[in-house]
């Protein structure tokens, strides 16, 4: 049997591949996401931050919040929050703290984030599992695959999904954009999230490579790791354009949406202010 790959980040912090580690979510939700607006979306909401707009008669995040609140191992769920947002207050619940660490990149606010954790007692050798609030799809079953699959791995992995389409590549010119490649899918994957690495090797590696990443892989695969791939649905989608929301309507009023309203169903509550995208 092949011995885990150790990471550098995670040696230089005394961490074993099989070192025991705890487990916690971090949701980055630090502002507005402004392309996201359901079509159909009442004016009221039309100045809502895309996390807090109204999917299946509740704002997107809480479904996402529903998920993770149905994995028993983790110890809680940091929402990290632009300052002056107080939109959750509303939503108060034992299953997550909001802390309003939210920054002007999506890295700032992750880095805000796993401060925030281990201000409250989360080591450097504990788990975290970063996830986008705008997928609000994701399943209580696919975070606990992702924690069965990384939890003895020595580097940490991600939920990804298969590419299925064929890949194309772009050139423009005057006759507008035109196909220039057909790429070969085998090897290609979507990166989805959650994305789960040990604490101390993530924040390390965020600190050196900079706010300029897009996810917390990346951070990783700078350093020269190599994340492991864990299957992931199609259905854990990150809403982004307005057609996505009749979409993810559409899914969870076919799952009945249970979790969600059991758990935040009772609340109703008024947007806080952000500003810039969803990181």
């Amino acid at each position: 049997m092949t011995e885990p790959l150790i990471p550098p980040l995670a040696t230089s912090i005394g961490v074993s591949p099989s070192a025991p580690g705890d487990f916690w979510a971090l949701l980055p939700c630090a502002g507005t996401g402004s392309r996201a607006v359901a079509a159909d979306a009442p004016a009221a909401h039309a100045g809502l931050p895309k996390q807090y707009q109204p999917v299946a008669g509740q704002p997107m995040v809480l479904h996402t919040l529903a998920a993770f609140a149905g994995v028993a191992r983790l110890r809680g769920t940091l929402v990290a929050v632009a300052p002056g947002d107080h939109f959750l207050d509303a939503y108060a619940n034992p299953s997550f703290f909001t802390v309003d660490c939210g920054g002007p990149t999506r890295a700032d606010t992750v880095l805000g984030g796993l401060r925030a954790l281990q201000e409250r007692g989360a080591r450097e050798l504990d788990w975290v599992l970063v996830h986008d609030a705008a997928r609000c799809l994701v399943t209580p079953e696919q975070i606990d695959a992702l924690i069965d699959a990384c939890a003895h791995d020595g580097v940490g992995g991600l939920l990804a999904h298969k590419l299925a389409d064929t890949l194309k590549t772009a050139s423009a010119g005057p006759g507008g954009i035109r196909v220039a490649s057909t790429v070969d899918r085998a090897d290609k994957w979507l990166a989805q999230t959650p994305q789960m690495f040990r604490i101390g090797p993530l924040r390390k590696a965020l600190e050196h490579v900079g706010p300029v990443v897009t996810d917390e892989a990346s951070a990783m695969e700078a350093m020269g790791l190599h994340p492991r791939l864990v299957p992931g649905s199609a259905l854990n989608f990150k809403v982004t354009y307005p057609e996505d929301f009749a979409l993810a309507q559409a899914v969870l009023a076919q799952r009945g949406h249970g979790a969600t309203l059991e758990r935040f169903g009772g609340a109703r509550g008024q947007a806080g202010t952000a500003s810039g995208k969803i990181f």
